[in-house]
């Protein structure tokens, strides 16, 4: 039996405005926003080492997140198909109607351009997350721009945030800040 090969389509090439949830920044310089697939798990892993003080996981973590998890994630890459942002998340099955997510990194490349919120906003706005009215997600005290990030988000949404301890130090090994859960919600995700 003779089998055809399927085409392969680059990495590169699905960064193009077609399959893009949104494109930001400039006209100079645009990022595309889409949903992950399984060509995008090592570039995600060498974004994140690139963002400290985020933690990083397995390289096949991130190609599981990329994979397993790609309605409820997000990559952001330039024209070159460089990922230079991402967010990692998922809806809980134990609260349908909340969406927790994981990780949010954006490289230095896109700093400063309101990609972290962008990120967030086009997962969010899928049609998947449609009866998502909570966002949770842990937050080390000292990590003023991820506290920053969530506030202006809560501000956006009109939804009030709260938070309190959920991870102390000596649960995390005593070699990790405590982590506090923060909540935002409800809101209509048909308004993001």
């Amino acid at each position: 039996m003779n089998m055809t090969p399927q085409p392969f389509t680059p990495s590169a090439d699905l960064v193009r405005p077609s399959v893009a949830d949104a494109v930001v920044g400039s006209d100079a310089s645009p990022l595309f926003i889409r949903k992950p697939n399984p060509d995008d798990g090592w570039g995600i892993y060498e974004l994140v080492k690139s963002c400290p003080p985020l933690d990083v996981n397995s390289a096949y973590a991130y190609l599981l997140l990329a994979t397993q998890f790609r309605d409820t994630c997000a990559v952001a890459t330039n024209e070159e198909g460089e990922i230079v942002g991402f967010v990692s998340g998922y809806v809980k099955s134990n609260a349908p109607d909340t969406y927790f997510l994981w990780q949010v990194a954006v490289g230095e490349k896109a700093r400063g351009t309101g990609l972290a919120r962008r990120l967030v906003e086009a997962v969010m706005s899928r049609p998947e997350l449609l009866d998502v009215h909570h966002l949770e997600t842990t937050i080390t005290p000292d990590n003023q721009a991820s506290w920053g990030l969530f506030r202006r988000l809560a501000d956006r949404w009109q939804a009030p945030l709260n938070s309190r301890e959920y991870f102390s130090t000596d649960q995390l090994g005593g070699e990790h800040d405590p982590e506090n859960l923060v909540r935002i919600g409800p809101f209509d995700t048909r308004r993001i």
